[in-house]
Parts: structure tokens; sequence; C-alpha cells
């Protein structure tokens, strides 16, 4: 009896490594950016060491090893950059985080690489995957170097520590006995200061160590899209068909029974009892974020069971999908000119303009989505999606948050008289130049709350920070009676 063939296993996403080094010129440039980051980087500042420290790492990753860099690859990194340097321009601290967080995921993938939703979501966790195996090969790498040179690594840390504390203790005798040369090493130095050197010390060891496994990952870069799931069966014709021809119906009934309330505006929620601006625009968002996750449930899994070799399929597909995301696009519309009236009559916050982008955003990925139905094929979308979630936070960074929230307020205030000064108060920096403009004391009284912080100099340097400095050095914040806002 013949032994029956066993099947084939599926090829690693990540081939074992026992033999590849760390050159020495990747680890002296890690040194290098951990060094960077240890002078200039304080998480506490959203500062332009942020994109100093970024840019270190991704030198290190991308100029000490090969091969070079593709043309995605150059696009990720360079839009991972523009990301990070949000943190130079705006002073918005949630603004930076949201920028360091895609910024870390855009890079993940110009490391990395991927194609497939499975490929992207695994490069952006790959650095923490790298631990185990940065440790063999730095230690394999510094074996072979000590095995070729007559300098000793701990030689080399002795006396790099030495002279740390040499000048350190010097530096502060001089900074105490000269107030000008203390003027000059807090400019030269202006990050480190002569402070508490752990915490720069750590940042910059953990900053080697994500330079490390940067740069590790170019040489060995895992195969994730390997794991993304395999084609499915197709289904026959009548059994994705029928359900959508239904779902179609449905959509398109309640678009038809809702038209009123949509697009009703004004007359509609001034007319309905009960019915006040905040539901009308939260009612349009729940109905986005529901049809939104229908949408791309319903598509994935009728594409994945498409018979895409057979032509009518593929014409009934994009007859049945096409108004689906036609439908979706509608309610998209819908929500933004609701959040719009909700907006004009209780003014802007930031999680009002959030909404608003996100659901701008959402429309983009449903214009793709009738692209890749119409097209009947769907391997360049997630990139797409990235690429336009990209362009959409550049762009959101760009019409600076804060600063419109204030500018929109501060024009409602000369309209109608209404402020919320209270809410405005606990804005950045970036709402000082548009909060400028207020007469006083409203002016007095939103400013009084918006801390500039202290030097906007060197490391530290930021944008939005050093106009506000600037803008309130000329004119002061006054006396403000808080008791009347």
């Amino acid at each position: 009896m013949p032994t029956p063939a066993r099947p084939r296993r599926r090829p690693s996403a990540w081939r074992p490594d026992r033999t590849s080094m760390a050159p020495r010129a990747t680890v002296t440039a890690a040194l290098g950016a951990g060094a960077v980051a240890a002078v200039a980087l304080d998480p506490s500042v959203v500062s332009i060491a942020y994109l100093l420290t970024g840019a270190a790492v991704a030198a290190t990753a991308f100029v000490t090893v090969v091969p070079r860099p593709t043309p995605a690859q150059v696009g990720a990194l360079l839009a991972a950059l523009a990301l990070l340097a949000v943190a130079g321009v705006r002073g918005a601290d949630w603004l930076a985080v949201v920028c360091v967080v895609a910024s870390w995921m855009v890079g993940s993938v110009a490391l990395v690489g991927g194609r497939t939703w499975t490929g992207l979501a695994l490069a952006s966790v790959a650095l923490w995957c790298t631990p185990a195996r940065l440790v063999g090969w730095v230690r394999r790498g510094r074996s072979r170097h000590a095995r070729e040179s007559t300098v000793r690594p701990g030689r080399v840390l002795a006396v790099a520590a030495v002279s740390t504390c040499l000048v350190l203790l010097f530096g502060a005798l001089f900074v105490s006995a000269d107030p000008e040369f203390g003027r000059l090493f807090e400019r030269v130095v202006p990050a480190v200061g002569l402070g508490n050197p752990l915490p720069h010390l750590v940042i910059g060891v953990l900053v080697a160590g994500a330079a490390l496994a940067a740069t590790y990952l170019r040489r060995r870069s895992p195969r994730f899209d390997s794991l993304a799931p395999a084609p499915a069966r197709p289904l026959a014709r009548w059994e994705w068909a029928v359900p959508l021809a239904l779902l179609d119906l449905l959509f398109a009934a309640f678009v038809a029974v809702q038209l009123r309330v949509l697009f009703g505006g004004d007359g509609h929620v001034l007319g309905t009892d009960g019915l006040t601006y905040a539901d009308y625009a939260r009612q349009g968002f729940w109905q986005l974020s529901a049809v939104t996750v229908l949408t791309l449930l319903v598509i994935a899994v009728v594409v994945r069971r498409i018979d895409t070799t057979a032509r009518r399929d593929r014409r009934l597909a994009r007859v049945a999908l096409g108004p689906l995301c036609v439908l979706t696009l509608l309610v998209v519309a819908s929500a933004v000119h609701r959040m719009a009236l909700y907006e004009s009559a209780f003014g802007f916050t930031r999680l009002r303009l959030g909404v608003m982008a996100a659901e701008l955003w959402l429309g983009v990925v449903f214009v793709a989505l009738l692209v890749a139905g119409v097209r009947m094929t769907g391997h360049w979308l997630p990139r797409a999606v990235l690429a336009s979630a990209v362009v959409g936070t550049l762009a959101f960074a760009a019409i600076n948050p804060d600063g419109y929230i204030a500018d929109r307020n501060v024009q409602r205030y000369t309209e109608t008289g209404n402020i919320d000064v209270a809410y405005l108060r606990g804005l950045s920096v970036d709402a000082v130049p548009a909060l400028d403009r207020l007469p006083e004391p409203v002016r007095s009284c939103a400013l009084r709350g918006i801390g500039v912080g202290g030097d906007a100099s060197g490391f530290a340097y930021n944008a939005a920070r050093s106009r506000a400095a600037q803008i309130l050095r000329e004119r002061p914040v006054g006396p403000c009676d808080f008791g009347q806002w």
C-alpha cells in the first residue's frame, strides 16, 4: 500500500537566525543614535528632538546595511519622519502622541514591508519580537570584532564612564563659578543640563536598542505576508448574490425612508420634539460606525468567496457591491453634515473636530472600497488605506487643530457673544495666536490657563511654543475675574 503524502508545511514567516552578526558600523551608529536621544530627547517636552532621534534611528537602519531601500520603503520612511516633524511645529501634546504612534507604525512598515492586512498589522509589532534574536546577533558580531581588534569593549565603556563623570563634575563647578559660562553650557547641552543623568541614560539605551532592532529587521526581514489567510473556496453564485441583493434593498429602503432625517438639517432638529443637536450628531456618528463595520465585513467576506475567474461572477459582484458602497458614502455625507450643524451651534472642540476628520477619512476608505469593487482586485487596498491614514494625519496636523478650534470659537464670540473660556484655557500653545485676537478681559482669561513652558531653543525648540512666548512677551496676560466665566 503506498504511503500517503504528507501535507506540505507552511513556510516559516521568520527563519531562525544563528549565523548573522551585527556589523561594527551598525553598532557604532546605534550607539550614536542612543547618544542623540540621551542628549536631545525629553519625552515630556514636545520638540524637534523627536525628529532628530527618529532621523538618527533611520540613518542607522537604512544607511549602514544592505540592500538599498525600495521606493516604497523610502516613501514610508519619509512619511514616518514627516509625522515626527509635527512635534517640532505644533505644541499640542495629544497631537504629538497621535503622530508619534502613527510614525511608529509607518516606520515599522518601512522596515519590514507588507502588502496584506496581516502583514501590515504584524509589521507594527515586529520591533517587540526582536530582543532574543538581537542579543545573539550583537554577541556574535562583538565576538568577531574582538578577535579582529585589540580594543576591548569593557575598556571603552570604562573610559566613557570616567569621561562623563569628569565633564559633569567640572562642568558643575564652572557653571557655579560663572553664570555666563552656565548660560553657554546650557545652550550647548540644553536637554541634559546638570540634573539627574539616569533618565537620559535610560532613554539613550532604549533608543540604541531600537536602532539595533530596526537594523536587524532590515537585514533579516520577516515575511509576515505569508501568514495571511489562504484564498477561500468560492461559493456558488446564488449563495452570495441573494444575501447581497436583500442587503442592498434594505439599505435603499432605509435611506429612502430616512431621507428627510439624513438631510433635514436645522428644520428637522427644531421641528422634532425631544431631538437635540447632540442627539442628531450622535445618531449620525453611530450610524456611520455601524455601516462602516457592516460594509467592511460584507466586502471582506464576499470578495473572498467570489470566483473572480468567472466573468459573470465579477459582473454580478460589481452590481451588488457598488450600491452598498454608494449608500455608505451617502451616510458619510450625512454624518459630516450633522457634525457641521452641531459645531456651528455649540462651537468646536477637539472631540468634535476629531470625529469630523475620522468621518472624512472613512469616506475616502469607502471610495477606495468602491474602486476595488469595480476592479475586482484589492491587493493594493491595504497600502492605500495606510497611505490615506498617513496623509489624513498630516493634513489634520497641518490645519493646526487647537489653533483652528480657537479661531472658530473667537469668530463665534464675535458673531454671537458666546464663548466657553473654561474650555479654551485647556488648549495648547497652538491656540495662542487666535486667542490673542480676543478683546480684554476675555483674552487674558482665555490665555491665563495656557502654559508656554520653558525655553524653546536648541533641542527643545518648538515653533508653536516659540511664537506663543513671543506673543505673551509683547502683550502679557492681564488680570482676570474667573467668576464671570
